[in-house]
């Protein structure tokens, strides 16, 4: 099942303060966290009738979710005034709460301005290039993720694919250039929604690639537990846009990755924040960690 912004992001009215978002290209048989998000935070906006827009949202996974049944949103409203507006949205499938969700919305006024500069990572013909040759020396019918990123609505180009796809120790921080499949322009609600759901791409990777495992792999078990993000601009997803991201820690069966977009002329767009389960279950993944351990045995756990 291929997935177009066009189809994901189009929600059906259920009754007051209810939307039904369609299915879309999963992880596995697994709802993708992104879509739902995309999805949630659209049916956020769906209560707006003024011209408000999201400035945060802030989610926690409850449950894993099926990636070939509709998703109920219920919205609630935590507040409103002149500027801001508080919503909580909360999603179904059949009794299941898969996940909930808060976002804050603004109007855009003025104010005092700095924001970071993007990593030199070099630009972005380099890094198309620099896959074309990845891509000439490497199976890739033995990497499955490159043909399900393929039935995603967002067109990706990593920087160094070895570490992103890889097997391979590596530190833990990765980039890719991302924009939408769609060449349709959109909203501000909407190219922000299309952002969101980018923004839970290959981001978890970050926090695995010290220690040699990838999303996959039989001796892991890998799940969003929560994510923030902070729109700083509104995107223009037709174009080109970088996330540069890394991972601070992990441990306690966890990790934490953090990220920034920023558009092809370095103006940043959005800072996103997430942590995930990454429990070790078996295979090499539990021999790595046996020989971490016994390595250094204080930062066990």
């Amino acid at each position: 099942m291929t997935t177009n912004f066009a189809d994901i992001l189009e929600l059906e009215a259920q009754g007051e303060q209810s939307w039904i978002g369609p299915p879309g290209a999963g992880v596995g048989t697994r709802l993708f966290g992104g879509h739902a998000l995309a999805q949630a935070l659209m049916a956020a906006c769906q209560e707006e009738t003024g011209e408000r827009l999201a400035h945060s949202l802030h989610v926690v996974f409850l449950r894993p979710g099926d990636a070939d049944v509709p998703v109920t949103y219920k919205v609630t409203s935590l507040g409103e005034g002149r500027s801001f507006a508080r919503r909580r949205v909360d999603a179904f499938q059949h009794d299941d709460h898969v996940l909930t969700m808060t976002v804050s919305l603004q109007l855009e006024e003025d104010g005092f301005r700095h924001s970071a500069s993007p990593p030199d990572y070099g630009d972005r013909h380099s890094a198309e290039r620099a896959l074309e040759e990845w891509r000439k020396r490497n199976d890739m019918d033995s990497m499955p993720i490159i043909g399900k990123l393929g039935l995603r609505p967002v067109e990706v180009i990593p920087l160094a694919a070895d570490s992103l796809f890889g097997n391979t120790s590596r530190a833990p921080h990765s980039a890719v250039w991302m924009r939408s499949r769609d060449p349709q322009p959109a909203d501000a609600a909407t190219s922000r929604a299309q952002l969101t759901y980018a923004s839970d791409m290959l981001f978890l990777r970050n926090a695995l690639l010290p220690h040699g495992v990838r999303p996959g792999d039989s001796g892991m078990q890998l799940a969003s537990l929560d994510h923030a993000m902070w729109f700083h601009q509104t995107p223009d997803f037709r174009q080109w846009h970088l996330f540069a991201t890394d991972s601070p820690w992990a441990g306690k069966a966890r990790g934490l990755s953090r990220g920034h977009f920023f558009a092809e002329d370095g103006t940043l767009v959005a800072t996103v924040v997430q942590e995930n389960l990454m429990r070790v279950i078996g295979g090499e993944a539990k021999q790595r960690l046996d020989a971490q351990n016994s390595e250094s045995p204080s930062s066990a756990g």
